[in-house]
């Protein structure tokens, strides 16, 4: 009777080691999914940051090749005003004595002439050197050197644009003008607009909107690679906006139109762990039940 009671237990422990082990490999493979696509998204962030660095270089080349033209156009202008001076003093000497008062006159006027473009000469000089200090901590960051440094301040005298709109004015106006895009059905412009909406107005409490709506914009454009991107940005840049819940829905939708069942129920259900009486959480039921089919 004891042997069979013995036999009874190894049976028992065997069959609870086989229920548990089915668990673990089914956190394993969670964990791995999780991880993948962190890794994914860390890349895809890299390759946009580099190319945002590298169209910068461009913009930067561009602008110190203007300057640069400014400044050999400036270096022209005073040899040919040198040259014109000198003529002028030699021609006073020639007819100093009937036209004295006037050769003097014309040369402080050139010489004043010169003195502006001197001056002019200098300050195309600082801003090409501005420019090319930019342009080599730019080419810096995109070898990975070192961050770039903050951009120069504006040259002297430079005006900023007046405004009778506060800053939260200005923000809300240029979301709403993004967002009427987005009714219009203009999913390119939109997300551009709304790009320029969180580049003038980071902290903005409207930026996790913002954010959310670039995502439509590429789902809606059945870019899904890009949605996702997108959308996965704003759980991890404002994990208390408001947003997170319907950006965590399409995030799983999106997954799902990739064809990625497997990190689509993830996504859904971690909204539902989350986000457990939310809207957004009985739409990811729906759609989990969708794709168990």
């Amino acid at each position: 009777m004891m042997r069979y009671a013995g036999l009874l237990l190894v049976v028992g422990g065997a069959a609870l080691s086989a229920c548990q082990i089915p668990q673990q490999v089914d956190l394993i493979e969670r964990e791995q999914r999780r991880i993948r696509l962190e890794q994914v998204t860390l890349q895809k962030d890299l390759q946009k940051e580099t190319i945002a660095l590298r169209q910068e270089v461009e913009r930067v080349r561009e602008t110190l090749a203007d300057t640069r033209a400014n400044l050999q156009q400036a270096q022209g202008e005073i040899g040919a005003l040198r040259e014109k001076m000198e003529e002028v003093r030699f021609q006073t000497d020639r007819h100093l004595g009937e036209s004295s008062r006037a050769g003097d006159q014309r040369i402080r006027e050139l010489e004043s002439r010169l003195a502006k473009l001197d001056s002019e000469l200098k300050l195309q000089a600082s801003l090409l050197k501005t420019r090319e200090d930019e342009l080599r901590s730019l080419r810096e960051a995109v070898l990975g050197a070192k961050p770039a440094p903050p951009a120069a301040a504006a040259p002297p005298g430079a005006a900023r644009p007046p405004s009778t709109l506060s800053a939260d004015e200005l923000a809300k106006k240029g979301y709403e003008e993004a967002l009427a895009l987005m009714e219009r059905k203009d999913f390119r412009g939109a997300i551009a607009r709304f790009k320029d909406f969180l580049n003038k107005h980071p902290e903005s409490d409207l930026a996790d909107n913002a954010q959310y709506w670039i995502g439509e914009g590429h789902y809606a454009l059945r870019e899904f690679d890009q949605a996702i991107l997108e959308f996965d940005a704003v759980r991890r840049k404002y994990p208390k906006g408001d947003k997170v819940p319907a950006a965590l829905l399409k995030l799983g939708f999106a997954f799902a139109e990739l064809g990625d069942k497997i990190d689509a129920r993830l996504i859904l259900q971690e909204l539902i762990g989350r986000y457990p009486q939310s809207e957004e959480a009985l739409k990811a039921q729906q759609k989990l039940k969708t794709l168990e089919s």
